[in-house]
């Protein structure tokens, strides 16, 4: 069980690049875009940037499948989609390997832990029986 610190204050920032991150076809341009509009809709400056994966039809799970979207928002002039990102949320181990270098020292990395134990469990027994 993880606990939360609720002492400390929240940080303001001027501007954040967030990037979601899952297999082809798992929503990541759709779940970028409404997250984009919705940002803007509160008055925030964006850039996007999506990332189509190297192979559409990629099995799942796939390093070459991975989709990405990402999203630059502030409150200040945004004119890039920016470089190293301060929150990945990745929505499967091979979204997480594959992007988890572009976080920047620190930062903020959204997974689903369950999700990361089955798979490894399942690969992991697979390869038992084999």
């Amino acid at each position: 069980m993880s606990t939360v610190n609720t002492s400390q204050q929240p940080e303001v920032l001027e501007a954040v690049i967030i990037r979601f991150v899952g297999d082809s076809g798992d929503g990541m341009q759709l779940t970028g875009t409404q997250f984009s509009d919705t940002s803007a809709m509160f008055g925030n400056d964006i850039a996007t940037f999506p990332n189509y994966p190297a192979e559409i039809r990629a099995p799942q799970g796939s390093l070459y499948g991975v989709s990405g979207f990402q999203v630059h928002i502030g409150s200040v002039e945004i004119s890039t989609p920016g470089d190293s990102v301060d929150l990945l949320v990745a929505m499967n181990p091979a979204g997480l390997k594959t992007n988890l270098q572009a976080v920047k020292p620190g930062h903020t990395v959204i997974v689903d832990t369950i999700l990361l134990q089955k798979r490894i469990w399942r690969k992991h027994s697979m390869s038992q029986t084999h």
